[in-house]
């Protein structure tokens, strides 16, 4: 039997796939991806097939040549970007393996879809409309209130997320931030929606108060909430993005349990009976959490490493383990929890990328787990919010809260990219 993996390439994703071989080897099966312009990926699984990813039909039509290809039956299908969720659950119903149904896999895409599946199931959110033109943006900010936040139907990575906070501002960003919420997203399956929507974006209500994330799995209908994440640096805006999460969470009972209730909440809303989620919330100064959003997949880039380092549980191991039909087996036990912080990194500005410096030095830390850059030197690279992903992440371990704080801030300092 084969696991088949859809991916888009992504190089935070190595140790994914090794894993996921890994997993499907211990349980008797092979491991295969399925990417556009394959690079990398065949040195972590058995095999490596091209397709068209960003056409979900011509994907579905290359997958099911690629099951009549292999040597072995397919036996699960699973998803490590969110761009590949779509995808993943077409050629999942297209094959009658078990994963989210397709209409699931876009809702937890299409953010407008899946604030009305929220409503639903009656979870705390933020205010919200659609809006094509700045007319109809200004005519929504009168029952939104500013300050608001524009984003992206399907957007990613806080790419093309920004705050502003009167009639003038929003006047003035709000053609740039819908052109890009669309042209920076042209190579994605549900690309098409951009006819639906009449090319808007999301308008929502700007929450104050502290962003988190949780890391979560569904096995049979069940939600086990493994990991939440804190993101301690301020997200106020006018971009938002994720520099510096650290875990385990310091919120506490109501609001922690509030939190956990909410997640199920979402799988329910959304249809989501099986695989890993990654949900994001902000939480209010009085400890009331609203939730921004649930993706069907596993938390990007080191939140995979982040979990494993503080828990010892591998949720890709869970996932592929669930897509397998094999039972999870999970234990969560927060009092063996480790604190671990990972801090993500961008040039200061756009430009060819001529050196990384810090890399060495912080290698040699006994606390540093990881550290990972993702360009290459000679490289154009650009800054948020026009990428939706950094330029190298670094992966820590502490003793307290306080010493996960005072290591980023070194290693804020000594990581650092230039560009000309």
């Amino acid at each position: 039997m084969t696991l088949m993996i859809l991916h888009t390439r992504n190089a935070s994703r190595r140790k994914h796939l090794a894993k996921a071989a890994e997993t499907a080897h211990a349980l008797g099966h092979r491991a295969i991806v399925v990417v556009e312009e394959p690079s990398w990926e065949l040195e972590y699984v058995d095999a490596v097939y091209a397709a068209p990813t960003g056409n979900l039909q011509a994907t579905v039509a290359r997958c099911v040549e690629i099951a009549k290809e292999e040597s072995e039956p397919i036996a699960g299908v699973i998803a490590f970007v969110e761009h590949s969720v779509p995808a993943a659950a077409a050629v999942a119903a297209e094959l009658g393996l078990p994963y989210i149904s397709p209409e699931t896999a876009a809702k937890s895409r299409d953010k407008l879809s899946m604030r009305s599946a929220f409503e639903t199931v009656g979870i705390s959110q933020p205010r919200f409309a659609l809006a094509s033109s700045v007319e109809e943006a200004q005519e929504a900010a009168r029952t939104i209130k500013y300050p608001l936040v524009m984003k992206p139907i399907i957007g990613g990575g806080s790419m093309f997320v920004r705050r502003v906070d009167s009639p003038e501002e929003l006047a003035e960003h709000f053609e740039e931030i819908r052109q890009g919420a669309w042209a920076g997203f042209d190579y994605d399956p549900l690309f098409f929606l951009k006819a639906r929507y009449s090319e808007g974006i999301l308008l929502e209500e700007f929450l104050v108060g502290d962003e988190i994330s949780v890391e979560s799995y569904v096995q049979n209908g069940e939600t086990t909430v493994v990991a939440v994440h804190d993101k301690p640096a301020p997200m106020d805006g006018p971009f938002f993005e994720e520099t510096f999460y650290a875990t385990p969470t310091v919120l506490t009972g109501e609001t922690l349990e509030k939190v956990k209730k909410f997640t199920t909440l979402a799988h329910e809303g959304l249809g989501i009976t099986q695989g890993a989620t990654h949900t994001e919330f902000r939480v209010s100064p009085e400890g009331e959490p609203y939730i921004l959003e649930t993706g069907a997949r596993l938390g990007g880039g080191p939140v995979y490493q982040s979990v494993l380092l503080s828990t010892g549980v591998d949720m890709v191991e869970v996932l592929t383990k669930v897509s397998l039909g094999a039972d999870a087996d999970v234990v969560v036990d927060s009092e063996k929890f480790r604190h671990v912080g990972f801090s993500l990194h961008f040039a200061e500005e756009p430009g060819e990328l001529v050196a990384v410096d810090g890399v060495e030095s912080l290698e040699a830390s006994d606390s540093v787990s990881e550290v990972m850059i993702y360009r290459q030197l000679g490289e154009q690279v650009d800054v948020p919010p026009r990428v939706w992903q950094a330029h190298g992440h670094v992966i820590f371990t502490g003793d307290s809260r306080e010493d996960i704080l005072e290591k980023q801030r070194n290693i804020n300092q000594t990581l650092q990219f230039h560009v000309r």
